[in-house]
């Protein structure tokens, strides 16, 4: 279980807060209204990050005990920083070699992560592997093609100024599960019924331009992934560039983009 059991870039749990914990934490509620959560048994987030649906799932929960995996040892040791209730505990581990027994938990909850794993089926499999029979496994993945303008700002102006940009946004608007119904079309192959399909929608607020911009200059994410490989000059460009995009024609301030993101919940058969 090793960090290349991830596509994503994670170095430290500030990083992770600064570029993506804002949209997750706003995320995690409308996710949980979709799913619906029961306060009984246990209760699986893989995939936690820096534990903002652990944080939902124990606002909605007073008896339910919670487990927290992620591949990323900073991500796990933030998240655990951020709780002292002992009805959850957070551990390192990687979603396509779960340690957890057959049927451990009741409920299953994925959030932002399915698409980084490499292998997303043999992921998805061990989640409903550790779900009991008539227990439920949910997922929220983000529509980065057509719903995450604050990527495809990004990614679309870069991309006029570098091919190597071009190639990067073309790797992260294809991800797994990211088009429409995939996600749901992979919890059908993996054997789970009573399928609930849709889709929910955040908005995330900007103050400024600097606001934006501050993750682009950490190292956590494709967008800093791929700035990383640049060079001073063309980075220069590409921001110039994507300031006059986030401006675009107005005065610098504040900006509110939409962020949709595909979820799905499903259950595991009785016999299962």
């Amino acid at each position: 279980m090793t960090q290349s059991s991830s596509n994503f870039d994670a170095t430290s749990g500030d990083g992770y807060e600064l570029q993506m914990g804002r949209f997750s934490r706003r995320l995690a509620g409308r996710f949980l209204d979709f799913t619906g959560v029961s306060d009984l048994g246990r209760i699986l987030d893989a995939g936690c990050g820096t534990g903002a649906l652990s944080a939902e799932l124990l606002r909605r929960t007073q008896h339910a005990s919670i487990a927290g995996v992620d591949i990323a040892p900073a991500y796990v040791a933030y998240a655990a920083s951020t709780t002292t209730d002992d009805r959850i505990a957070f551990t390192v581990g990687n979603l396509e070699e779960l340690t957890f027994a057959d049927g451990e938990f009741g409920q299953v909850f994925s959030q932002l992560v399915l698409n980084f794993v490499p292998r997303t089926d043999l992921a998805i499999s061990e989640l409903v592997r550790v779900t009991a029979p008539a227990g439920t496994v949910s997922a929220a993945i983000w529509d980065v093609r057509g719903g995450l303008l604050f990527n495809r700002l990004f990614f679309d102006t870069a991309s006029v100024l570098d091919p190597a940009a071009d190639a990067a946004r073309g790797r992260n608007l294809t991800r797994p599960l990211t088009r429409p119904g995939t996600l749901a079309a992979a919890w059908e192959a993996a054997g789970l019924t009573d399928l609930r399909q849709g889709e929910v929608a955040i908005r995330m607020e900007y103050s400024s331009f600097d606001d934006y911009w501050a993750p682009c200059d950490g190292d956590d994410g494709p967008i800093a992934a791929y700035l990383k490989t640049v060079g001073q000059e063309l980075r220069s460009r590409i921001k110039d560039a994507v300031r006059r995009a986030y401006l675009d024609g107005d005065e610098d301030g504040p900006r509110s983009y939409t962020a949709t993101a595909w979820v799905v919940k499903g259950t595991k058969p009785s016999g299962g």
